[in-house]
């Protein structure tokens, strides 16, 4: 296992009893609880947030499994138990073990019981998605058309359901939770106070809790600080048990050893050598919790608290630039598959750029969707890359999906050339670089913008009705 250096930003340093301890993992931290009198001794507790965590790379796996039809009814209900909830223990679908990778829980009750996605679901206006949909309304029309897909595949349209579905949910469940919840309101000043326990009988108290669910929506393992960018990713691929797992027993506790989706993009990121968002919100995380343990049970005084809410930006601020890193790399994707397409010297060669492609403009899309469900009002900038990836991508036969119709249905009434849409995945990475401090930028193809705009200075326009 790797040790990371000690720099002020990375290691977050307490006193205990006139003891100073350096931390460069989330947790143990001691209960302060005063008058606990039970037999915890470590106060850290997200499991609820890691079982949601498995709920969604369970649906995801799901959304992949229909056969075009005639499983649609028992998928969709299946998709949707894992979604809303069950009554029943579910088994997780994802993550699961691999060979010489074992992961220690197969039932999600080993985790946390009874929790859902739906509950934590962001629910506001969702304009990326056509329909004038909330985005309850939009994950629930995209997991009914899931399960009548072969495959999560709609080649017609052009939709990778379980890339669509996975990547919105990422940021309209976890991102939007944290930065808009637990990092915000539940931060100020008489809302779950740190003088009191969370709840009657708790070991932990009230902000202790609300900072440790934030951290479990981030996903990170708790070493993730002592691993690199790496292995983090190599963790969260299931190809690591080494770097993975922490206590030596030879599996992977999903509960603290494992790196879920929003943790895995920003080592994804990291990996790049350019940006430092794992260290950066990790470092955050344990300083921020670090300040609250070190109240020992009281409230918190103005002065911390002002510097709790400084780690709370950090985090936010950088979780944005995750998403917007994704979305930047996954225009580029788009923008190098439509030239494979082009390029295909056979159907069968055409057909499966297309696929890659649409897997692409799914990550795309769910990632753009993903960002516009924080807490930071995205303004123009969301209008004009709704408007520039559209509600489908451009198909086989140029047409493009432009909205519903009165049952739901996906209509595609315009058209648009290759390189009109190629110039509009170059105008997102233009949009997103402009607007958002973002320094990985993958598959940066801005370089190519002035070429493209001079071939295209003849042809009458980017689209057609």
């Amino acid at each position: 296992m790797k040790s990371l250096k000690l720099t002020t930003c990375l290691v977050a340093t307490m006193m205990f009893a006139g003891t100073a301890y350096a931390v460069e993992t989330y947790g143990p931290f001691p209960v302060t609880v005063l008058g606990y009198d039970g037999e915890k001794e470590n106060s850290v507790s997200y499991s609820g947030q890691i079982a949601r965590h498995v709920l969604h790379d369970s649906l995801k796996k799901l959304a992949g499994k229909g056969n075009g039809g005639a499983n649609a009814a028992e998928l969709e209900a299946q998709m949707l138990s894992y979604f809303n909830g069950s009554e029943t223990d579910l088994p997780i679908i994802a993550p699961a073990s691999k060979d010489g990778v074992p992961v220690k829980q197969t039932m999600l009750n080993e985790i946390s019981a009874g929790k859902n996605i739906a509950g934590k679901f962001y629910d506001g206006s969702m304009p990326a998605w056509p329909g004038e949909m909330t985005g309850k309304e939009v994950i629930l029309h995209m997991i009914s058309h899931a399960a009548k897909a072969d495959g999560g595949y709609d080649a017609v349209n052009g939709y990778d359901y379980a890339q669509l579905i996975s990547k919105f949910t990422m940021g309209a469940m976890p991102y939007s939770q944290a930065v808009d919840n637990y990092l915000d309101e539940k931060l100020g000043e008489g809302v779950k106070p740190n003088g009191q326990a969370y709840k009657t009988g708790a070991y932990y108290t009230g902000k202790e809790h609300v900072w440790d669910e934030a951290f479990g929506y981030f996903g990170a393992a708790s070493h993730s600080m002592r691993l690199s960018a790496e292995d983090n990713y190599n963790v969260a691929k299931l190809r690591d048990l080494g770097s993975a797992d922490l206590n030596g027993d030879g599996v992977i506790d999903l509960k603290t050893e494992y790196v879920f989706g929003p943790a895995y993009y920003a080592a994804g990121a990291d990996k790049s050598g350019k940006t430092a968002y794992m260290e950066t919100m990790m470092g955050a995380f344990i300083e921020g919790r670090a300040l609250i343990t070190g109240a020992n049970g009281q409230n918190l005084t103005d002065q911390e608290r002002a510097k709790l809410q400084s780690h709370a930006k950090t985090i936010a601020d950088n979780w944005e630039l995750v998403l917007a890193e994704a979305t930047f790399k996954y225009a580029g994707s788009v923008y190098k598959d439509i030239s494979a397409i082009t390029a295909a010297s056979s159907e069968e060669e055409q057909a499966k750029a297309f696929r890659k492609y649409v897997k692409h403009w799914g990550e795309l899309k769910g990632f753009a969707m993903a960002m516009q469900s924080g807490k930071n009002d995205l303004g123009k900038t969301a209008v004009h890359l709704n408007r520039l990836i559209g509600f489908g991508p451009v198909t086989l036969d140029g047409t493009f999906v432009s909205g519903l119709d009165a049952d739901g249905n996906f209509v595609k009434e315009r058209k648009m050339s290759w390189n009109s849409y190629q110039l509009h995945m170059l105008r997102v990475q233009e949009l997103l670089a402009k607007n958002f401090a973002i320094e990985a930028r993958a598959n940066d193809a801005t370089a190519e913008l002035a070429g493209l705009l001079e071939s295209l200075s003849g042809d009458g326009g980017a689209e057609t009705d």
